[in-house]
């Protein structure tokens, strides 16, 4: 693997220790990433967070859609709520994967997350895996006053595939008058199927993901009627950078990492939100890679930009009064 006098010397000491997830056999990484991620799951303490599992009617035929609600422990009455997608290719990973990270929300905000188990290409293609994501959003929005969330307060976020079925969601949910939403946060998005920025074409040996993983990856989520970056049949909805009108979408938070593929496509993003209007804070991490918040996260800089994401959800939803965010 190629040397990057950057790589933070914290994250550079995990790398050593992560295999590579070679997705072009799908079962195998499959099969790999479960075994890994086994002690990370056993290990979730869901001290002081009640969890129910319920289910949005699928779109159309499709199945139905279950969720994981995390709530408080104890606390009634409408709560703000985190409508999350776990990352993982749009092939990997399952909804309980990313609760890492959605019961420090929980925790530390006060507020509820409905994690969202989307079907995973190649089986599911798009729109698959998106219209579960919107039927959750609807779900949710629909029925805010049986679970307990305040229709007025929904975000809508997720990590790398999870973060593109963010941006995706809520376009969709933009241009159908579908459910209003607050807030959106997106950490390291797969947004463009085209992988034409500098990071995309440079990055070839990166750690965890790089040029032929992102390859693989949109390959396997569009199917088998893609045929590549100059497809012109590509849903915004699928590859939100092809989106030419950004206008009128929520106050957004984006995470880039400093050696990641997708930076640019990510910093990109950002900068035509905010031409159109949008407001957006933009947080590049140097020294970081693609999911080394997650990969590592008792590094320094994996605790900052967990610490800076939940910040941004407390922001964006209004989540406490303000005097709870006064330093004592």
């Amino acid at each position: 693997m190629t040397k990057f006098p950057t790589l933070d010397p914290e994250l550079a000491a995990a790398v050593a220790t992560i295999p590579y997830l070679d997705i072009s056999d799908v079962a195998a990484a499959r099969e790999l990433n479960s075994t890994l991620s086994e002690p990370a799951l056993a290990a979730l303490s869901y001290d002081g967070v009640d969890v129910s599992e319920v289910s949005a009617p699928g779109l159309g035929d499709a199945p139905d859609v279950p969720i994981r609600l995390l709530r408080p422990a104890g606390v009634r009455g409408e709560l703000p709520v985190v409508l999350a997608m776990h990352g993982g290719g749009f092939v990997l990973g399952r909804a309980q994967d990313y609760e890492y990270f959605c019961l420090d929300v929980v925790r530390e905000l006060g507020i509820a997350v409905a994690n969202v188990e989307y079907r995973l290409a190649p089986e599911t293609p798009f729109p698959g895996p998106l219209d579960d994501c919107y039927a959750a959003l609807s779900y949710v929005h629909a029925n805010s006053e049986k679970l307990g969330i305040d229709p007025a307060r929904i975000a809508v976020g997720g990590s790398s595939a999870g973060g593109g079925l963010a941006a995706g969601t809520v376009l969709k949910a933009r241009d159908e008058g579908g459910a209003p939403i607050a807030f959106q946060y997106l950490v390291s998005p797969a947004l463009d199927d085209r992988l034409s920025t500098p990071s995309s074409i440079q990055f070839v040996d990166t750690p965890v993901v790089n040029r032929r993983t992102g390859v693989l990856s949109w390959q396997h989520y569009l199917g088998g009627d893609y045929t590549g970056p100059d497809d012109p049949d590509v849903s915004v909805y699928a590859a939100p950078g092809r989106a030419v009108d950004l206008s009128g979408l929520p106050p957004t938070y984006i995470v880039a990492m400093e050696l990641d593929p997708l930076r640019d496509e990510n910093i990109q993003y950002a900068l035509r939100l905010l031409q159109a209007g949008v407001s957006v804070e933009l947080h590049s991490h140097p020294g970081a890679f693609h999911g080394s918040t997650e990969l590592a996260p008792l590094a320094k800089s994996s605790v900052r930009a967990q610490r800076e994401i939940i910040d941004a959800l407390g922001r964006g939803l209004r989540a406490r009064t303000p005097t709870s965010w006064t330093s004592p």
